[in-house]
């Protein structure tokens, strides 16, 4: 096999992000692999046993180690190396040119497809419905205050429902404001720094604009630093989930999307190539400050993640619950403090021990709304019958 005739990028072969789940047909066990993007629409179905090769796909090995190691048939070696290659799995000039094409194909539409938002309805009318429902399962708070922002989560909307109702009931009522700030996380994406949408999403609901006035201001003042994984958006639903229910208050609200990262984590390099959250926060209130209006503002947030699913050796029992939800309002209670740097230097003692996802843009969100007080609406924890995996979440209010 001539392995020297192999483009670089293939010779040396490196995934990118992947999202991977067992399928089966005709008796046999495979793996589905998608590209987060969706930069190709094409889904890549393996035998379960060459899944155990991907190890050594990491950029460090050659295809020739990789066949030696895995006792691999070179001539399938490589096909599914070009395979992986031409769905933009691997790094390298096919998916740079994947990515280029994506991203100018969202800007010249303006606007991020319906995804994960589109389990709530069909269409506009049976998303009303189901929130509609959903409210009338939820008690008034009934606070004395204006609630300037919510924390609230982005689990899937059938096991995150209670919270993402008893937090936007609080606006249910609310006048429309000029703008939303919606601050998420970045599960799947490359960038390490804030990264700004520039452009709208679109639900089941309509078409949420992107608030020019302020992404334009942003974008002036850190130039590509905050927009150079705005692909990043494309694979995130931490944005999306909300947005429906944005919709349904305020109706075509402009919004200011931008994902927060784990304060926990360093950059990998503070080249001025990326932007801070600290001076993206205080950037953003100068901006807002100047514009004036009224803007309201999201912490997109679940909480604890254990189990298997997250790496735990056991399943989630009645003991493993008790502990979680203990270290989860310990750690509340840091946050209705109002002190970010107190709320992070807490996770940071006791290392991020139930794998909360969404320190960053928490920490963030009390950072530009300065709230008078903090209350918790609801908490709850969602776990499988089995105890694979437990994600909690909550809703607070600032008030």
């Amino acid at each position: 096999m001539p392995f020297s005739d192999l483009p670089e990028h293939l010779y040396m072969p490196a995934l990118r992000q992947f999202q991977a789940w067992p399928m089966q047909k005709d008796g046999k066990q495979l793996v589905a692999l998608r590209e987060p993007f969706m930069l190709t629409k094409e889904t890549l179905v393996i035998p379960a046993g060459v899944f155990a090769a991907f190890q050594f796909i990491d950029g460090e090995s050659t295809v020739e180690e990789i066949i030696e190691k895995t006792k691999a048939n070179p001539e399938h070696f490589i096909e599914l190396i070009n395979k992986l290659d031409g769905v933009g799995l691997l790094w390298g000039p096919t998916s740079k040119r994947l990515e280029e094409e994506a991203v100018a194909k969202l800007k010249d539409e303006g606007t991020f497809p319906i995804r994960s938002s589109g389990s709530l309805g069909e269409n506009a009318d049976a998303c009303q419905k189901q929130i509609e429902a959903w409210f009338s399962e939820i008690e008034d708070p009934e606070f004395e205050n204006p609630v300037k922002a919510v924390v609230a989560p982005h689990l899937d909307y059938a096991r995150g429902w209670p919270n993402y109702a008893s937090a936007y009931y609080t606006w249910s009522k609310t006048d429309k404001p000029d703008r939303v700030v919606i601050l998420g996380t970045n599960h799947f994406g490359n960038g390490d720094g804030v990264v700004l949408s520039t452009i709208g999403f679109t639900t089941p609901l309509g078409f949420c604009p992107a608030d020019e006035n302020v992404v334009a201001a942003l974008t002036d003042k850190f130039g590509t630093s905050i927009t150079a994984d705005f692909l990043d958006h494309a694979a995130e639903h931490s944005i999306e989930l909300h947005l429906p229910w944005i919709q349904y208050c305020f109706g075509d609200v402009p919004v200011v999307a931008a994902l927060i990262p784990n304060p926990l984590i360093e950059m990998i390099e503070d080249d001025g190539e990326r932007t801070g959250t600290e001076e993206f926060v205080n950037e953003l209130k100068t901006i807002l400050h100047d514009l004036g209006g009224t803007t309201l503002f999201i912490s997109s947030a679940d909480l604890s993640h254990v189990g298997q699913q997250f790496g735990e050796p056991r399943p989630v029992d009645d003991q493993r619950k008790f502990d979680v939800e203990r270290h989860d309002r310990e750690m509340m209670a840091k946050f209705i403090e109002n002190d970010s740097s107190e709320f992070i230097e807490a996770m940071k003692w006791n290392n991020n021990a139930t794998q909360w996802c969404s320190i960053g843009n928490m920490a963030a969100i009390l950072q530009l709304v300065d709230p008078t007080e903090i209350e918790l609406i609801d908490y709850r924890q969602a776990c499988d019958q089995k105890g694979i995996a437990l994600v909690s979440s909550c809703s607070m209010a600032l008030l």
